[in-house]
């Protein structure tokens, strides 16, 4: 049997008229900009990858493909 790391998730979402990032709880990278707040998560992400703990970064609203309308 395989032994599983419970992932941490990082999501970005809004907060009032900001973009902000939610991790247990907790909120950070709080930006009026998407991308600024996006790079804040990754960054968080890549710390935490770094020192073992599995994570991932979710963008509320976001369906990961683009439709032609």
């Amino acid at each position: 049997m395989r032994d599983t790391q419970e992932r941490t998730v990082l999501t970005v979402g809004r907060l009032g008229e900001a973009w902000v990032v939610e991790m247990d709880g907790e909120v950070f990278g709080r930006s009026l900009d998407k991308e600024v707040c996006k790079a804040s998560a990754n960054k968080r992400a890549r710390q935490m990858q770094d020192a073992g703990r599995a994570c991932l970064v979710r963008i509320s609203g976001e369906a990961g493909f683009f439709s032609a309308h």
